[in-house]
């Protein structure tokens, strides 16, 4: 049997993308029985040098799929690092015996990774958060078929080859076709744009005076509504919530404990109840001043 770790450098050039990515293409690849063998010698052993072995061998495919994220305008060098980070979680959970070849376990993990970053810097703000959005991300690009929004006809075909609802592709389609806008103007832009951005046209209302004055009538409110359902816990319950939370020096769970005689379990769940209690008083005021 050759030995595989001939032919892997101790690093790969980080000077440049392309020398990585050509460094990466002239590795050597692995027979599957000098992968089954590796993955063994990690599985078993966590042969560290195994595993740098499988990792190294399967760069070339992480770039390949890397590429095939660049229409988003993110940096080519953050999507391999990101499509490497795959690969190695894939490594590490690769079971040799289950009969597939490593590369066909990784695309999962590998894609996986790449999906995340896309998902938290192709805008400013998140243009997926729900499970539904997250999957429509992916596809939406590839399903429009002609610039400009969709028909209504496309939409709902859209929705049912998806299995998501006709207004979650709606809504999809319109985050992806808006585009972010600084708050303050960009220096180059300070003399053309500036009276266009955010900041020459929004008013900051904190300091406004009704604004002011209905947050600090919500406070005294809130206040004075906190003092009397304090008033109605016991004395026991009341002196362990003020010194949980209304202190400047909140007490531990164990130094009352101490105190009263009792375990830390039995302060938790005097607190707990008291909570309880003093949520629902409150609630039931809030209520009767309405």
């Amino acid at each position: 049997m050759t030995n595989p770790s001939a032919g892997f450098p101790a690093l790969l050039p980080t000077g440049s993308m392309e020398s990585y990515i050509s460094a990466a293409f002239q590795l050597p690849m692995l027979s599957a029985e000098e992968e089954h063998d590796l993955a063994v010698r990690w599985r078993d052993h966590k042969d560290l040098e195994a595993a740098r072995q499988l990792v190294l061998s399967h760069l070339r495919f992480v770039v390949r799929i890397a590429r095939g994220y660049s229409g988003y305008g993110l940096p080519q060098n953050d999507l391999i690092q990101e499509g490497t980070v795959g690969l190695m979680k894939a490594v590490r959970r690769f079971d040799p015996d289950m009969g597939v070849r490593l590369v066909s376990f990784a695309v999962h993990w590998i894609k996986a990774e790449i999906h995340e970053y896309i998902l938290r810097n192709w805008r400013i703000v998140k243009v997926a958060t729900t499970k539904a959005q997250r999957k429509l991300f992916f596809n939406l690009r590839s399903a429009k078929k002609r610039l400009g929004w969709f028909s209504q006809e496309e939409i709902e075909g859209v929705a049912e080859d998806l299995g998501v609802k006709p207004e979650t592709v709606i809504e999809m389609e319109s985050r992806m076709s808006s585009h972010d806008l600084a708050f303050d103007p960009l220096e180059a832009d300070e003399d053309e744009g500036a009276a266009f951005s955010p900041s020459a046209y929004l008013a900051d209302l904190r300091e406004e005076p009704s604004t002011v004055l209905e947050a600090e009538d919500t406070e005294r409110h809130e206040h004075e509504l906190l003092t009397q359902a304090l008033r109605e816990l016991d004395e026991r319950s009341r002196d362990i919530l003020q010194r949980r939370w209304l202190s400047e020096k909140k007490e531990t769970l164990h130094e009352l404990a101490t105190e009263y005689g009792v375990s830390a379990e039995r302060i938790r769940q005097i607190e707990k109840a008291a909570m309880k209690k003093l949520r629902k008083a409150m609630e039931k005021k809030d209520a009767l001043a309405a």
